[in-house]
């Protein structure tokens, strides 16, 4: 047998042609294209294009591309039955995850690809029904004439966004819309190895997401330094971290060695609407912490920079969207990844099915349940 490597760590799992992650030299890219060039000239909806098709859309491609998203954004009336049902106390993720397997009974899409389009437009909308429904908020309907990152801030809020503040946020959806093999997305190949369905895949990656060792870290970020009143703080707020051995979140990363690309864009989006809303606060916090913590660990030869979630919870909050909804929007974003290695695997599929290392026991006797 072949050495075991715990969590698949440096394990080549599977071929792809989506997402590049080079840890030691802080690139990512989608089908080639690095993601700072598509943060700066791209939208989602063409990002979304990218990713499924392996290639930019033409004019007319991308405003038929968009066309479709627009069309699928309004849930079925079962659909809005069942989120009404749910107790208050279902998190968002949960609620996600219960509406598209719901939602798999309803689609009349056949074709994969479309299929996939139907759910990137569908996700937003899910959100923010189940967001409204559960705080007792009125629900605002799609908007057919904004973009799809301006129109979930719709939904979520009952206004237009600032023209500024959605694009933002579109530049946060491509940002997180692909990231490799990570734990979402290989659960989505594995379970569409089986050859079920999109909704059952997709709803399958949901699952994975939600668990707090891949979702959720940039929640834990702002609630990590909820007791941090300024930058002054920030050394002493460290150095009894560190004494404590507790994780700084948001510092490091399971691939990236050097700072992750994502981080610096995030970044700077943090310090643009700090400034214009005049909270410069937990930006300041923030960047003492990277500072500080950064200093530190180089004293003891370790080399850590700031991950995607160090900046973009706090960019979120600035945006209005609670807390609770930082990883069922990472979801919005990452929905078209999923989608797009789902089409991938299938192409030339071959269920998974690794070997496990026994270290149980072996020939035990089996003794009469009376004699136990």
């Amino acid at each position: 047998m072949s050495d075991y490597s715990k969590g698949l760590q440096g394990v080549v799992a599977g071929e792809s042609k989506i997402g590049l992650v080079d840890g030691t030299q802080g690139v990512l890219a989608y089908l080639g294209y690095p993601i700072q060039v598509l943060a700066q000239y791209s939208t989602y909806e063409e990002t979304a294009f990218l990713l499924l098709n392996g290639r930019l859309p033409k004019k007319k491609e991308l405003s038929a591309f968009e066309e479709k998203l627009k069309k699928y954004r309004a849930l079925p009336s079962e659909a809005l039955e069942v989120i009404e049902l749910l107790p208050s106390e279902t998190h968002p993720m949960e609620a996600l995850q219960t509406v598209v397997s719901l939602l798999g009974s309803f689609s009349k899409v056949t074709d994969l690809k479309e299929k996939s389009i139907e759910l990137i437009a569908q996700f937003p909308t899910i959100v923010a029904h189940c967001w409204c429904m559960k705080h007792k908020k009125e629900v605002t309907l799609p908007h057919e004439d904004l973009s799809h990152a301006a129109n979930f801030l719709y939904m979520l809020h009952g206004e237009e966004p600032a023209p500024d503040v959605a694009r933002m946020f579109d530049i946060c959806l491509i940002l997180h819309a692909e990231h490799s093999f990570n734990a979402s997305t290989f659960t989505a190949r594995v379970v569409a190895s089986t050859l079920t369905t999109l909704h059952a895949s997709i709803s399958a990656a949901i699952g994975a997401l939600y668990g707090p060792l891949h979702g959720g870290a940039n929640e834990k970020v702002l609630d990590m330094i909820s007791d941090v009143a300024s930058e002054k703080q920030v050394n002493e707020w460290v150095s009894e971290k560190m004494d404590r051995k507790e994780k700084i979140m948001g510092m490091g990363h399971r691939v990236y060695k050097v700072k992750d690309p994502r981080s610096y864009i995030l970044e700077e989006m943090l310090k643009t609407l700090s400034t214009k809303l005049k909270n410069m606060t937990t930006y300041k916090i923030l960047k003492e912490i990277e500072t500080v913590v950064r200093k530190e660990m180089e004293k003891q030869g370790k080399d850590i920079w700031p991950n995607v979630d160090f900046f973009s919870g706090a960019l979120y909050e600035l945006m209005g969207i609670s807390r609770e909804l930082f990883t069922p929007v990472f979801a919005i974003s990452r929905i078209s990844g999923w989608c797009a290695h789902v089409l991938e695997q299938l192409e030339d599929n071959r269920i998974y099915r690794p070997a496990c290392q026994y270290v149980g026991a072996r020939n035990v006797a089996y003794k009469p349940i009376e004699t136990r």
